[in-house]
């Protein structure tokens, strides 16, 4: 610990910044000045300068993901310090901030996202962030810490994804073909059109199949989105998004580590009376319509509304190791707004909003006997709906152009309504509330002198238990779990030097939740949800980026530029007991003490370009007894790439890339308190890819 202590405060002396808050490649290659333009973050309900902002937050741009592998957002995302994504298999994602990922054995919990104003986190409380392909995305905006203030159930943080076509700024489009190591191949389509001031719209498209690495990893992705922004009076405005996906994947499981050492690309075999994941055809089947429409008026020069519906429609399948799981999803939701801000005078401006957000959700959910793929005997079949609602008000005032002060008050509820169609019982029906719970959030910023910010927020929040977790696949529901609370403290600072080609921002957080929820597994592999008491998450976060060489030709490497982002994890269980197994004090199932990486960013002359990433994370614990340890391991990419004009309108991109360039042998989404000990899921050694990119 001392040896990574050291290096992390050599490489905070010397390149001191933060973690790329919304600088695009752009910038970083193509900016001839010594200065970067100031960066706003999308963060309760405005488009707001970064360095005053009350929360820790990033923004990540388009531009930062393409300078990694286009298939995924793993990679750039797990660039932001506090977030951590996880890919068990290709399509098979997890993601967590400032929380461990013991909720989410696949999918993603705890935290809240949106696409622009829709919520893309449905009624139950999951996310399907697999869904969305990465080329349409414009920004995705990272709030972390809990605020259940505003924006309802999570205890991990808030993801505002932008997509293209709501700000385009121009006529532009691309078409990629790419393919790689395991049977990787990639076509992506996008094009936007500004067709006048009042209307833009985009249309993006995507195949995406892999072999995989391993046993049973194949992955078929297709997807279609399209976004308009209307402009129909000078104060209204509308704005719609479609989108349509079919995901399927195959599913390896688990393995022992000494299976791992054996031969690490197999699937996870047989066991006694048990098939293997190859025999019962395992996988994850995924055909999901998601849309919604916003309407912004300006009611006056102070009041204006927003109002959007949104909706989606879910048929999934999932064929595992002990039953063959069928999934009919309807959801249906609202979110509104009043929004009054008075900015007439210098000294003292103010602003409030007041609104509500509501779910419904219909869930139909049938299991059977799988054999060798394929459904036979029922097990259980039960329909499961849900409502969530929250009413929230926020109130925020700056002063002296340097003093922002603002406090929010939310009100949520969550009720489940189930019926057990089969079998039969005596009493069908049921349901399990969680609320109604008042959510605060008090934060200010003060900006010290220019360029240098602190800021402090207590906030509280709220995770309750999802459809899953509720009737997980143990086929029992379960009306014992209660909903994640906590409270939040925290403390930040931000600094950027003159021209900002240095910025910094460090953060300082603990978060007491009570009743946290934690995964655990039968002995045939079915999984079941329990509140595990106290978990005590103690974080400190700091983020670097340093502009290290401005443009200039002439000379071998023309820019240069560094991003590091570190975070310390002491995450603790409170008081803690299962049966007989006391395991409290011991540190929290699937959290890495620490976790660091590094980007640099290098243009070469003739528009050849250079991304070296570093990715290092600590062992962590697998199991809540502390008993098995995963290793650590440091993971290495490139992406090399070289521009060139073909004309005033239209450019050509050949790009190629290696991913674990030291061939690290690592799981990369380990199965927590597994049965059998089957913790690991082994990531891909070290493999290729490579393709083109026509711009036009």
């Amino acid at each position: 610990m001392t040896r990574i202590v050291t290096l992390l405060l050599i490489t905070f002396c010397v390149a001191v910044s933060s973690t790329l808050y919304g600088l695009t490649t752009d910038s970083i290659y193509q900016n001839e000045s010594l200065t970067l333009e100031p960066v706003e973050v999308i963060a309760y309900f405005n488009q707001q300068p970064i360095l005053g902002l009350t929360a820790s937050a990033q923004s990540v741009s388009s531009n930062l993901i393409e300078t990694q592998q286009a298939t995924t957002l793993l990679p750039a995302l797990n660039m932001v310090a506090g977030v951590r994504m996880e890919e068990r298999s290709p399509g098979s994602y997890r993601l967590a901030i400032r929380g461990s990922l013991i909720r989410s054995p696949f999918g993603i919990r705890n935290v809240k996202i949106y696409v622009d104003e829709f919520p893309l986190t449905d009624a139950g409380g999951n996310t399907y962030l697999n869904l969305i392909d990465p080329a349409s995305i414009s920004t995705i905006h990272v709030l972390k810490g809990p605020d259940g203030s505003l924006y309802g159930a999570n205890s991990g943080g808030v993801i505002r994804i932008q997509p293209k076509g709501f700000g385009t700024p121009r006529n532009q489009g691309f078409l990629l073909l790419s393919g790689g190591s395991f049977g990787l191949f990639q076509e992506q389509f996008s094009i936007q059109r500004k067709v006048n001031d009042s209307y833009a719209f985009s249309i993006d498209q995507s195949f995406t199949r892999s072999d995989g690495y391993r046993e049973n990893t194949a992955l078929n992705k297709k997807t279609f989105q399209t976004s308009h922004k209307w402009q129909y009076s000078e104060n209204n405005e509308l704005r719609f998004i479609a989108l349509y996906t079919d995901l399927g994947y195959l599913t390896p499981g688990g393995l022992t580590e000494d299976q791992m050492h054996e031969n690490p690309r197999m699937a996870r075999p047989s066991s006694g009376s048990t098939p293997s994941a190859v025999e019962q055809e395992s996988g994850i089947y995924n055909r999901t319509f998601f849309g919604g429409i916003a309407h912004n008026a300006r009611i006056s020069g102070r009041l204006s509304h927003t109002i959007s519906v949104f909706g989606s429609h879910t048929d999934f399948e999932n064929p595992f190791i002990t039953n063959y799981e069928f999934r009919k999803e309807k959801n249906l939701g609202i979110r509104t707004y009043f929004s009054y801000r008075n900015v007439d005078q210098e000294q003292f401006q103010w602003q409030m909003q007041f609104g509500f957000e509501g779910q419904k959700g219909w869930n139909r959910i049938d299991n059977y006997d799988n054999e060798k793929g394929t459904a036979t005997a029922p097990q259980a079949k039960d329909n499961l709906d849900n409502t969530q609602g929250s009413f929230f008000y926020r109130a925020m005032a700056y002063l002296y152009n340097r003093w922002t002060i603002e406090a929010s008050l939310g009100i949520n509820r969550v009720e489940i309504n189930y019926t057990q169609r089969y079998p039969e019982v005596p009493d069908p029906d049921g349901s399990a509330g969680f609320g109604n719970i008042w959510m605060p959030r008090i934060a200010t910023s003060y900006i010290l002198r220019e360029g240098l910010a602190v800021r402090g927020s207590i906030s509280k929040g709220y995770s309750p238990p999802t459809i899953a977790e509720v009737r997980s696949s143990d086929n029992i529901i379960n009306t014992d779990l209660t909903a994640e609370t906590g409270i939040n403290y925290e403390l930040g600072i931000r600094w950027e030097t003159a021209g900002r080609r240095f910025i910094a921002d460090v953060s300082l957080y603990n978060y007491n939740m009570d009743n946290g929820i934690v995964r655990h597994l039968r002995d045939n592999g079915a999984e079941f949800y329990l509140n595990a008491g106290e978990i005590k998450q103690k974080g400190i976060e700091a983020s670097i980026w340093a502009y290290l060489l401005p443009m200039q030709t002439g000379r071998f490497i023309q820019t240069l530029s560094l991003q590091s982002a570190v975070s310390y994890n002491h995450y603790r269980f409170g008081n803690y007991q299962v049966n007989d197994n006391d395991f409290s004090r011991n540190k929290v199932t699937a959290v890495p003490d620490w976790v660091w990486t590094n980007s640099l960013f290098i243009t070469f002359p003739k528009q050849f370009r250079l991304n070296v990433s570093h990715n290092f994370t600590s062992a962590m614990p697998l199991d809540d007894a502390n008993s098995f340890f995963s290793d650590k391991f440091h993971l290495v990419q490139l992406k090399g790439s070289w521009n060139r004009k073909m004309n005033q309108s239209l450019q050509i991109e050949f790009f190629a890339g290696i991913d674990n360039l030291l061939n690290e042998k690592y799981s990369l989404g380990n199965d927590i308190n597994a049965f059998g000990n089957r913790f690991f899921n082994p990531a891909p050694t070290r493999n290729y890819y490579g393709g083109t990119k026509l711009s036009f």
